[in-house]
C-alpha cells in the first residue's frame, strides 16, 4: 500500500511558476513508476508528465512538453514537477500517482495509487 500526498498548489499569474510535489509512503518507492495528472472542471483526466522507479526516463504530455519538468528524489519519498510559463489551460486539481510496474506510462489505468489532489489556478 503507497500512500500519496501533494502539495505546492495555489495562484499563480499567467507567465508564472509553480512547483508541485508528491510525498510517498513505503520503502520501496524507487520500485513505482511515478506521474502527474490534472483534471480541469467538466474535461477527463489528462496525462501531464511521468518518470521511471529509477528517474532516467520521463513522458510528458503534449501540452506541456517544454514547460514542465518531473524529477524524483528517492532517497525522500518524494516527485516534483516544476511547471514554469504558466497558462490559464494549465487551470486543474493535480493528481500524483504511482504504478508498481516501474513506468513510466501515461495511461491512468496503469497507476495503483492516487493522492487526493492539489488544486492550481493561473489567473491573473
Amino acid at each position: 500500500q503507497v500512500q500519496l500526498v501533494e502539495s505546492g498548489g495555489g495562484l499563480v499569474q499567467p507567465g508564472g511558476s509553480l512547483t508541485l510535489s508528491c510525498a510517498a509512503s513505503g520503502r520501496t518507492f524507487s520500485w513505482y513508476g511515478m506521474g502527474w495528472f490534472r483534471q480541469a472542471p467538466g474535461k477527463e483526466r489528462e496525462f501531464v508528465a511521468a518518470i521511471s522507479g529509477r528517474g532516467r526516463s520521463t513522458l510528458y504530455g503534449d501540452s506541456v512538453k517544454g514547460r514542465f519538468t518531473i524529477s524524483r528524489d528517492n532517497a525522500k519519498n518524494t516527485v516534483s514537477l516544476q511547471m514554469n510559463s504558466l497558462n490559464a489551460e494549465d487551470t486543474a486539481v493535480y493528481y500524483c500517482a504511482a504504478d508498481r510496474n516501474y513506468g513510466p506510462t501515461h495511461r491512468s489505468i496503469d497507476y495503483d495509487y492516487w493522492g487526493q489532489g492539489t488544486q492550481v489556478t493561473v489567473s491573473s
